[in-house]
């Protein structure tokens, strides 16, 4: 069941109960089903800000943004959380359509934030080199 997402998901939890409860009987289904669901969460709740950059799948310029989010942006910011600290939680940023602000989630607008700060947020250029700003970016693409 490992990889099975959506709709496949749920089509393989239904094979699965009907050749549980056929075989052992119906008082065996339901037990089938948590077991099934159980697998398809497990680890769903881990927390990614533990794992490794071979474990997250960050190439070398991920990676090096990586360390100048913890050391320029984790003291306000939570990586891979939405839940906010000082500032907003980044999680799935540049998935979602605006940013906090009200901004488009767009490269010109995560980097103006940046480089020029914004309400409370200070402004990082004199902070930040420009690759250091290039390998953020790309970072927190990978959120």
């Amino acid at each position: 069941m490992e990889g099975v997402d959506g709709p496949s998901a749920v089509r393989e939890l239904t094979r699965f109960a009907h050749k549980a409860a056929s075989r052992r009987g119906r008082l065996l289904a339901p037990l089938a089903v948590t077991v099934a669901l159980f697998g398809l969460t497990a680890g769903c709740g881990r927390d990614l800000s533990k794992e490794t950059d071979a474990q997250l799948g960050l190439n070398a310029q991920e990676s090096a943004g990586r360390v100048v989010f913890e050391s320029d942006c984790a003291a306000c910011h939570y990586a891979y959380s939405s839940s906010g600290l000082k500032g907003p939680g980044l999680k799935s940023l540049f998935r979602k359509q605006y940013l906090p602000s009200g901004l488009p989630a767009n490269d010109r607008f995560v980097e103006q934030t940046i480089v020029n700060g914004r309400g409370m947020m200070p402004a990082q250029a004199e902070a930040l080199t420009d690759q250091q700003l290039a390998d953020l970016m790309a970072y927190l693409h990978t959120l």
